[in-house]
């Protein structure tokens, strides 16, 4: 596996870059599906605990890993993170021979206010990725009020051209309420965009991968963990939607 990384052209904005080798043992393994990480945070900070714990879920399920690391705080207002996450998959696609990767099989995934800018890149973005993987997503305007700057709702833009998305929150967080994510589903449904959600009975938000490396208390983890069903569930989800070439 090779892993650098690439700076983009706002400050401070980098892709980190996990791509697998090829080899001749492996045939049929000769280009790879991606995925695009978009962590968390507020668009106060990227979250390191929505960053490589889940680009590694992926890896090893023989997915190439980007994770973004895109324009934060009130100095960084939307759409200047849309713009690092546009870069981020045009430059995926270009170089899509130079890393072994199909480029019209490239998801998204982004969790809390980096789900906003998953959203946001699958609908008013000139450029989508082929996925949308949301975690417990700022998706609706209001939210603006936990947020570094304001956002406009996602919900508004969703069209026929907007990728299939799978979903997953908790009906327990009480900071991005589920709404967001039902309201973005309804828009979905409205726009016969395929879709699968899970809603978890039992959850704090920002649960990520459910594994104990993204908690600092166990019992964090012990109350968090079932929701760590979302992550084969994706995965058995997305090898669907890219025609199985990763099963």
């Amino acid at each position: 596996m090779k892993a650098f990384i690439e700076k983009l052209s706002n400050d401070n904005v980098t892709l980190t870059c996990y791509i697998h080798d090829q080899s001749r043992e492996m045939p049929n393994r000769d280009k790879r599906c991606a995925v695009l990480v978009i962590p968390g945070g507020g668009y106060h900070m990227c979250s390191d605990r929505e960053a490589d714990p889940v680009a590694m879920k992926f890896l090893s399920n023989g997915y190439s890993a980007f994770v973004l690391r895109y324009s934060v705080g009130r100095d960084s207002p939307f759409p200047k993170p849309l713009d690092d996450a546009r870069e981020a998959l045009k430059m995926i696609r270009e170089r899509a021979d130079e890393w072994h990767i199909y480029p019209d099989r490239i998801a998204a995934i982004g969790f809390s206010a980096g789900g906003h800018l998953t959203a946001a890149l699958s609908t008013i973005s000139d450029i989508r990725p082929d996925a949308q993987i949301l975690g417990y997503p700022c998706i609706l305007e209001k939210m603006s009020d936990i947020l570094a700057a304001p956002i406009p709702g996602v919900d508004k833009y969703v069209d026929g051209k907007t990728p299939p998305a799978f979903i997953f929150h908790s009906t327990e967080d009480s900071v991005v309420p589920i709404k967001n994510s039902l309201t973005y589903a309804q828009k979905l449904d409205e726009n016969n965009i395929p879709f699968e959600m899970h809603l978890f009975a039992k959850g704090y938000h920002g649960f990520s991968t459910s594994e104990p490396e993204v908690f600092t208390k166990k019992e964090d983890y012990e109350y968090n963990k079932d929701c760590a069903q979302w992550v084969p569930l994706c995965i058995t989800w997305l090898n669907k939607l890219f025609k199985g070439d990763n099963e």
